[in-house]
C-alpha cells in the first residue's frame, strides 16, 4: 500500500477509535460507551423441544440477574435473523465505557451468576438449560462508532427492524480524514437526520476483528414496510438538499470514492425486552 494510503488509514483509524460508541441511549446521557462488542451466536438446530417464549424467559432472567447488575456493561441488546445469509444466527451486542471495562465484565458476570444462583447444582442446571439453545460455534467483533448518530427519541415499546449495511473502505490516494468527515456530516444533516422513517441511526467501524475495512451503518425502523419508505424519502431529501442534478452526481461520486463499491445488506429483529 502506498504511503499516502497508509497515512489516511492511520489517521482515520485513530479518529474512529477515539470516537464514543452508543446504541440505545439518550443524547443527554452523562457518559457514552467507547466500544461495541458483537457476538454472533447460532441456534442449536438439533434441539427438539425448542420454544421461543421459553428462550426469551431464560434470557430475560439472565438479563435481570446478571447483565443489568453488571456495572461494566453500559448497554446490551439482542438481534434475531430476519433476512440474512444464515437463518441460525442471533447477535448479542454489548457496549462498554472503555477497553478496561471489557476486561472486567467477564469476572463480574461470574460473580453475579454465583450471587443469583448460590446453589451450585441450581446454577449448573440453569446454565445448561440456557446454553442448550445454542450451537458451540460463535464469532466476536469489536467496533467503534463515528460522529453522526441519530438517537432513539424514546424508548421502544415493541420489536423493531434493524437494517445493517456493511461497506468497505477503499482508502483513496487523494482522500483525507477531513474531506471524508465533511461529506459524512453533510449527508447526515441533509438526509438521515431528516428522514422520519429512520428512528435511529448508528454508524460504526472496525476496531478489532477480521476486517479492518468494515464500515457498518445500523438503521432502526418500525417495520419492514418502512424500509422502502426510507429509500424513497432519502431520494426526496437528497433532491431537496441538492436540486441541481450535476451537484448531486458530484456529491455521490465524492462519497463513493472512499468505498470499494462492494457492500452487504442484513435485516435483524431487535428483541424488545432483552436490552439494557
Amino acid at each position: 500500500m502506498k504511503t499516502t494510503n497508509q497515512i489516511f488509514a492511520a489517521v482515520l483509524t485513530v479518529l474512529l477509535l477515539l470516537t464514543p460508541v452508543i446504541l440505545f441511549a439518550q443524547e443527554e446521557a452523562p457518559k457514552r460507551p467507547e466500544f461495541i462488542a458483537v457476538t454472533t451466536m447460532h441456534w442449536n438446530m438439533d434441539m427438539e423441544d425448542f420454544d421461543m417464549e421459553t428462550w426469551k424467559a431464560i434470557e430475560k432472567e439472565f438479563l435481570d440477574k446478571v447483565t443489568m447488575k453488571n456495572e461494566f456493561i453500559m448497554g446490551s441488546s439482542t438481534y434475531l435473523h430476519l433476512f440474512t445469509a444464515d437463518n441460525t444466527e442471533l447477535v448479542y451486542v454489548q457496549t462498554f465505557a472503555s477497553w478496561e471495562d471489557m476486561g472486567k465484565f467477564g469476572d463480574r458476570n461470574a460473580e453475579l451468576i454465583k450471587e443469583a444462583w448460590p446453589d451450585e447444582a441450581a446454577r449448573k442446571a440453569f446454565m445448561k438449560k440456557r446454553m442448550a439453545y445454542y450451537a458451540d460455534e460463535h464469532s466476536d467483533e469489536i467496533y467503534a462508532t463515528m460522529p453522526g448518530v441519530k438517537f432513539m427519541a424514546e424508548k421502544p415499546t415493541k420489536d423493531m427492524v434493524t437494517y445493517v449495511r456493511k461497506n468497505h473502505f477503499s482508502f483513496p490516494e487523494d482522500g483525507t480524514q477531513k474531506k471524508f468527515m465533511a461529506l459524512k456530516k453533510e449527508g447526515f444533516d441533509a438526509i438521515i437526520n431528516k428522514n422520519e422513517h429512520i428512528k435511529a441511526y448508528y454508524p460504526h467501524v472496525h476496531a478489532w476483528g477480521s476486517d479492518r475495512t468494515e464500515y457498518l451503518e445500523a438503521f432502526f425502523l418500525d417495520s419492514m414496510a418502512d424500509l422502502d419508505k426510507m429509500y424513497d424519502r432519502n431520494e426526496e431529501l437528497m433532491k431537496e438538499a441538492w436540486p441541481d442534478e450535476e451537484t448531486r452526481k458530484t456529491k455521490g461520486k465524492a462519497w463513493r470514492n472512499y468505498f470499494t463499491g462492494v457492500h452487504g445488506d442484513y435485516l435483524y429483529t431487535w428483541v424488545h425486552g432483552l436490552s439494557k
